[in-house]
């Protein structure tokens, strides 16, 4: 990592006063020194070009969800959506899907490259999780993305599908830092360290959560003031302690956030639902409302599909859900075809039959969620209250509230 003197600025020039008076250090990745804000991945289709672009045109890292990106695109729909509805399905519908979703992949890189005026840097999150990780992780890299950033799964693998790609930068998202250790040491012995490690706290992220299982969401191992200094120990003594910046994930919604993860030695932070509650966020305005006007109470921790746990807005879809969930778990069953014809995830509840995961097409209400359908939706969301409320506010405005002390973050009424 180049020092901050040496480095590229990639922060627009009116921000660079901002960030000196809020007392926070850039971070530098690449050779760039960006803001200290990372715009979490979120799929399906919320985090796609217009946020990741807008993100990285403010000098902060902007970050692009692998997952189903043929949804933004008609064309693609058009041509595969029908291959969804057909019982039973075609041999190769599953070839054609995954198809179309990686060529909107390569066409939301080079948009979200486009709208950030060369700027911040632009990031592709792929959860180890989707049965095409792979395949999306290497058309990331074809694409030019900056950045390949990992959940939901240890990807031990992530060096080995790099490997024609030495300069992009490798992000794993990890919650403690034995989780640190094991992966590091896995890379070491492919000649490879992570260029960055998002540390996600499961007890106030959104969406698929870092924990064996819900039990263990406030276990105080994934506490910043312990992950991160543990984390920076085994880097240390591994004698390779400042090439890696340790980002913070899961709560942060104040500029005061910030500077408690970097005075605990973490480099910046990264958000999720204040992002996916801005203008520029991908998700129609339905969804923008229920994520921004939920109340504490509104937001459940349950199983997911995946088998880890998650944290989303208790929507009447979502409480009917978890009233059924025993009697579907009772009754689960291996299924000859996965409900969408496409197998998004390598391993799957109610496609593989798994009595202890969840019961429901996940693709199928994430989707949903995306159009603001708040019949069948699954809104994934982070824990507490946002910066702007139940405001939905812009990108530069999110950015300058988090540059700036002393501003209180509305609570929900």
């Amino acid at each position: 990592m180049s020092a901050p003197s040496t480095a590229t600025n990639a922060i627009p020039t009116d921000l660079l006063p901002r960030l000196a008076a809020s007392g926070l250090k850039p971070l530098v990745l690449a050779g760039r020194k960006l803001l200290p804000i990372v715009q979490g991945g979120m799929g399906v289709g919320v985090s796609a070009h217009r946020l990741a672009g807008a993100v990285a045109a403010q000098g902060g890292v902007g970050t692009l969800s692998s997952v189903d990106l043929r949804r933004h695109h008609p064309d693609l729909m058009e041509r595969t959506e029908p291959l969804t509805k057909r019982v039973g399905g075609e041999a190769d519908s599953k070839a054609q899907i995954d198809a179309a979703n990686l060529e909107a992949l390569e066409r939301e890189v080079k948009a979200a490259r486009a709208a950030s005026g060369g700027l911040g840097l632009i990031a592709m999150n792929v959860m180890r999780a989707v049965s095409e990780y792979a395949a999306d992780v290497k058309r990331a890299l074809e694409a030019g993305v900056d950045m390949v950033v990992v959940g939901a799964g240890l990807p031990l693998d992530l060096p080995d599908l790099a490997a024609e790609h030495p300069k992009a930068l490798l992000t794993p998202i990890l919650s403690d830092s034995r989780g640190v250790q094991l992966l590091v040491r896995k890379w070491e012995r492919k000649k490879r360290l992570p260029d960055a490690i998002v540390l996600e706290h499961p007890r106030y992220a959104g969406g698929h959560l870092g924990a064996a299982k819900i039990a263990d969401l406030n276990d105080p191992r994934f506490d910043f003031e312990r992950a991160i200094p543990e984390s920076l120990e085994f880097l240390h003594k591994a004698g390779i302690g400042r090439e890696v910046p340790i980002i913070a994930a899961g709560g942060i919604r104040r500029c005061e956030d910030i500077a408690q993860v970097q005075s605990l030695g973490g480099a910046g932070a990264q958000l999720g639902t204040p992002f996916a509650t801005t203008t520029e966020c991908d998700a129609s305005d339905a969804f923008k409302r229920v994520l921004a006007e939920a109340r504490p109470e509104d937001v459940v921790e349950f199983t997911s599909v995946a088998g880890l746990p998650a944290r989303a807005v208790a929507t009447s879809w979502l409480r009917g859900y978890l009233k059924l969930e025993p009697k579907l778990q009772a009754v689960a069953h291996v299924r000859q075809r996965c409900a969408q014809a496409f197998d998004c995830l390598a391993q799957c509840g109610l496609r593989d039959g798994l009595n202890t995961w969840g019961q429901f097409c996940i693709d199928h209400q994430l989707g949903a969620a995306l159009r603001g359908d708040l019949k069948t939706g699954l809104f994934f969301r982070g824990a507490g209250a946002l910066p702007f409320g139940a405001q939905i506010r812009s990108v530069r405005e999110l950015v300058e509230r988090l540059l700036t002390r002393d501003m209180a973050v509305p609570q929900p009424i």
